[in-house]
């Protein structure tokens, strides 16, 4: 075996142990969900669906299923939106101006959730505002905005601003640019980016802990059934969050994807062009 043969087996060995490190205990979460009894170690016993079944059945479970369900799209929507707004205005201002700004935004994503939880609980503590799901949803448009600012101002900053000022010059207007020019360059990424902000909303866990009052969301609803009991209906609960969590993934990415086949595509037909 020569030299490089036995590299690439090593490194092909290292990315299997890696592989099997992040996704083996997520498959053993997923396996026992669907265990014939309650005990969570080997020997499996044999499949059965009635921990889905009791889980389903929960009223508690579906509340907490609802409650992120909102917090997520409410999230989101006003992340779309604001974040659309605010990268938008990034990208167009100078250099000088738009580095001390894209500092200030991009600030919380350098904070531990935990200093962004308990400085926010401080907050609307001495804002005297009752802890419930609005509070989670200011919380969570913290934590989610810079990720959804860093990707839209990508999309937005390597746009070709000749195309702009081309349909100013034929009398569009603010509005009518962004809306006809602008957007439909960079919708799929921009929606790519809101299923991302969608799911970091719906399965955190440590900045909703400090602000949540009395309500329950579904990372919420796993903490404090471990709290009373472990049994297989805590893995169906896992499991389900991460479903939805790696669906939500799949179709940012596949927003990602088709994005950037839009652009090589619209290279292409310049490059065409110019030739």
């Amino acid at each position: 075996m020569n030299e490089a043969a036995f590299r690439s087996r090593i490194t092909g060995g290292v990315v299997v142990l890696a592989l099997a490190f992040l996704y083996v205990p997520l498959a053993i979460v997923v396996l026992f969900s669907f265990h014939r009894t309650g005990n969570l170690s080997f020997p499996f016993e044999g499949f059965s669906l009635r921990w889905y079944r009791s889980v389903l059945d929960s009223e508690e479970f579906r509340s907490a299923l609802r409650n992120s369900l909102v917090v997520a799209v409410a999230t989101s929507v006003v992340t779309l939106l604001v974040g659309t707004a605010a990268a938008y205005g990034l990208t167009r201002l100078p250099g000088w101006l738009r580095a001390p700004l894209s500092f200030l935004f991009f600030v919380p994503l350098t904070l531990p959730g935990l200093f962004v939880g308990i400085g926010l609980l401080s907050w609307f503590t001495r804002l005297d505002v009752q802890m419930s799901l609005t509070t989670v949803t200011v919380a969570h448009l913290v934590y989610v905005f810079p990720y959804y600012l860093l990707i839209a101002g990508a999309a937005l900053g390597r746009l070709d601003p000749a195309l702009e000022e081309s349909a100013q010059d034929l009398g569009a207007n603010g509005w009518q640019v962004f809306w006809h020019v602008t957007l439909p360059q960079v919708w799929p990424l921009l929606a790519g980016a809101t299923c991302l902000a969608f799911a970091l909303s719906f399965d955190e866990f440590v900045i909703t802990f400090f602000v949540i009052g009395t309500d329950s969301t579904l990372p919420m609803f796993i903490w404090s059934s471990l709290r009373r009991t472990v049994d297989p209906s805590i893995n169906v609960v896992s499991t389900l969050l991460m479903a939805i969590t790696i669906l939500l993934w799949v179709v940012s990415f596949a927003f990602t994807l088709r994005a950037e086949r839009q652009r090589g595509r619209q290279a292409g037909e310049a490059a065409g062009a110019l030739a």
